[in-house]
């Protein structure tokens, strides 16, 4: 089944610290989100702030997209499927639940929703645009507020040690926003290098002559009586799938083992 197409906020609600708006940049930028909005922060120049840039870390092109609302009616416009994210249990409101049992939740649903059906299923073949899902977060200092959350479909709690939940906003928001880009299908890891190329069948026969070669000089191969120690070592070979870059080294290991024969000789 398809992944539902979601257009994805974040809203930072009177936020006081303009680290954590640089923080909540870079957090948001490595895993593929852009849409920042902040609600009456309590630096209008906030965006351009030294500690916030500084905090972005190079999620400049976040801040210059992010916009700064009065309210948060404002900041959520256009949104359909509202996230409060609040630590502290309220006995009333929505439900509460960790981030990655919502997000299974609702992505099992939106996809329950637009599943074709009968003949339809012939003429569906792209799901409905424009759904957007915003995730709420407080002021550092008082979370948010109780109309705030009421208003959201659920208010996520980040499973923390029961002793000692205290998230920085910052570190808050990447965890969500992991949990819902992993959710949302993920990004693959990256290799640091290029795969590596695995050699031919004459590379490797190449390599096993000249390693026979070497075996004979330094008289640990008989070539009178040489048993089964070559097919032996080209079944070694062969199982661990040597690359082109092994067959030099050990064609190199070969020629320094025939080098060295030569001059016990001498």
């Amino acid at each position: 089944m398809p992944i539902p197409s979601f257009r994805t906020r974040f809203v930072l609600i009177q936020t006081s610290h303009a680290g954590n708006v640089g923080a909540a940049a870079r957090a948001m930028k490595v895993m593929g989100f852009d849409d920042l909005v902040l609600v009456a922060p309590r630096w209008a120049n906030v965006l351009r702030r030294e500690e916030t840039i500084q905090r972005a870390s190079g999620a400049l092109d976040v801040l210059e997209k992010a916009r700064i609302v009065e309210t948060l009616d404002e900041a959520l416009d256009g949104m359909t499927h509202l996230c409060a994210t609040a630590m502290t249990p309220r006995d009333f409101g929505p439900p509460t639940r960790t981030p990655r049992e919502h997000f299974d939740l609702l992505l099992k649903k939106e996809r329950l929703a637009h599943e074709p059906q009968g003949q339809e299923a012939e003429k569906t073949s792209n799901l409905e645009p424009g759904q957007g899902i915003a995730f709420l977060f407080g002021s550092e200092r008082f979370g948010m507020r109780n109309e705030d959350v009421y208003r959201c479909h659920v208010a996520l709690s980040i499973p923390t040690n029961p002793k000692f939940g205290s998230l920085n906003l910052g570190a808050a928001l990447q965890v969500i926003a992991y949990d819902w880009r992993l959710a949302l299908g993920g990004y693959g890891v990256q290799a640091a290098t290029a795969p590596p190329v695995l050699a031919d069948v004459p590379q490797v026969a190449g390599m096993l002559a000249h390693l026979e070669q070497a075996l004979t000089a330094i008289g640990f191969l008989d070539p009178a009586a040489p048993k089964k120690l070559m097919p032996r070592l080209n079944a070694l070979f062969n199982r661990a799938e040597l690359t082109q870059e092994e067959i030099h080294i050990l064609r190199g290991v070969a020629k320094a083992m025939l080098e060295t024969a030569e001059k016990a000789k001498g």
